[in-house]
């Protein structure tokens, strides 16, 4: 098709009318078919915004069955396309029977030419506005990663690997202190990988008794023990197809490690009080805040598991490792808490945030979370201040953001370490630290150094 011009395909076996709608809408790139299969073609093949059709068409141009049967083919194929269709000053049953089966509006024949041409711009009108709001609510979709917040380079690193990891059928573990969001990127791995229209289920290896958890993970037959009143489904097995996620791994018993093993290596799986293996097909995303290494060397988690889980191993940093996130995500939480909670619009005072800054949030965002919810409920008006929030910080942490002091620091910091590297000389100083002696002299002289 022209570039530039829109797509109309006109859907007509009478020669001198179809003549007569190509000179009267030649601003449009035109099509003309002239029997349904003809029509079909050329909707493949063109892709037409708009459609005009008679229903009247070979091999019975006096039978409207055709044409009917033609635009219930067009509203399957092509659900958007806007069909006009002409019919007869004494057929408007077979128009109102067009309407009902998906037409977009129908004009009389013999028709009026700029009837016809108003109504064929209208319907281009209204397929642009269906695919401008298809566009904007697309643009609006929230991404797979959208609920991670970060500027720090490790967490950066981190989420560049999800999008590399996620479309492979590797087996994830995901290693970091409780609260860091473990399950957050499980779920992103999931939502990005050819597996995200099927189930992601999780589960807690540390939040079930061990007794329970077998039953949890590999389901149960009827009759299996007593109780079993009917035949259940384990979550291996429900998330067939889709991605199980096993939270705190590293608790998981070590006949329960055998058990998964041998699903890991043999992609089958047996219900407890069952005989029969059934193969379930799904991709498995560990998470874990112990270091299964040491696990391993206390003979409490089995190596062989160990390198089956860990084909990727991604680190999640703490909290206090992550520069600048804690207040990054502080404001975030003020805002999603005070929508759900009703507050309007709250800030966090200048006071609040370096206390944020200077605590070491051993629970990390987990703990950052309550502490907010905490502070935009009790807060007497709009403003956040340190007192809201809980926390302390000592009155130098106050200063910690001016450049001035953050660069002498610095300085200072390079000065003394270069000048106990060289021994001293004051020549090889000043090369090191790429300065001339005079300006090393005043660096000297300004930190005090002899």
């Amino acid at each position: 098709m022209t570039e530039g011009r829109k797509p109309l395909l006109i859907v007509e076996d009478d020669r001198a009318l179809q003549k007569q709608m190509l000179g009267a809408f030649d601003q449009y790139e035109t099509a003309v078919a002239v029997d349904r299969e003809s029509a079909i073609a050329q909707l493949r093949r063109c892709e037409p915004a708009v459609v005009t059709m008679d229903l009247g068409l070979p091999p019975s141009p006096d039978d409207p069955a055709e044409g009917l049967r033609l635009l219930e083919e067009i509203h399957s194929l092509a659900p958007d396309t806007k069909v006009i269709v002409l019919t007869g000053q004494n057929d408007r049953a077979n128009a109102l029977k067009s309407i009902a089966l998906g037409a977009y509006d129908f004009c009389l024949k013999p028709f009026e030419p700029e009837l016809l041409a108003w109504t064929i711009d209208r319907a281009f009108r209204v397929h642009e506005l269906q695919e401008e709001n298809r566009r904007l609510q697309s643009a609006q979709t929230a991404p797979a990663m959208s609920g991670i917040i970060t500027r720090d380079p490790a967490m950066l690193k981190i989420c560049r690997s999800i999008e590399k990891v996620a479309p492979s059928s590797a087996t994830v573990l995901i290693v970091g202190e409780s609260g860091t969001g473990k399950e957050l990127l499980a779920r992103a791995l999931h939502d990005l990988s050819p597996r995200h229209e099927a189930r992601f289920v999780a589960i807690n290896c540390a939040a079930i008794p061990e007794t329970l958890l077998e039953t949890e993970l590999f389901g149960y037959e009827k009759g299996a023990y007593t109780g079993a009143v009917k035949q259940t489904l384990g979550k291996i097995e429900i998330a067939h197809g889709g991605t199980l996620f096993l939270d705190e791994i590293g608790d998981l018993s070590l006949a329960l490690q055998a058990k998964l093993l041998r699903f890991l290596q043999e992609r089958v799986i047996e219900r407890i009080g069952g005989r029969q293996e059934i193969a379930v097909d799904v991709r498995i995303v560990c998470a874990t805040h112990q270091s299964l290494k040491d696990r391993i060397a206390d003979a409490r988690f089995r190596e062989d598991l160990y390198y089956r889980l860990a084909e990727i191993t991604l680190d999640v940093p703490p909290l206090r490792e992550r520069h600048g996130d804690a207040a990054l995500l502080a404001h975030e939480l003020v805002r999603r808490v005070a929508t759900e909670q009703r507050r309007g619009t709250m800030t966090l005072l200048p006071d609040a945030i370096d206390a944020i800054e200077a605590h070491r949030w051993p629970g990390n965002v987990r703990e950052l979370e309550n502490v907010i919810k905490r502070a935009v409920i009790m807060a007497e008006g709009s403003a956040i201040g340190a007192e809201d929030v809980g926390l302390t910080v000592a009155a130098a942490d106050a200063t910690a953001l001016n450049l001035r002091q953050v660069r002498d620091a610095a300085e200072k910091s390079a000065v003394v370490r270069v000048l106990g590297r060289v021994n001293g000389n004051l020549s090889k100083a000043a090369e090191v630290l790429g300065v001339s002696r005079p300006t090393l002299y005043d660096l000297m002289q300004r930190f005090g150094l002899r």
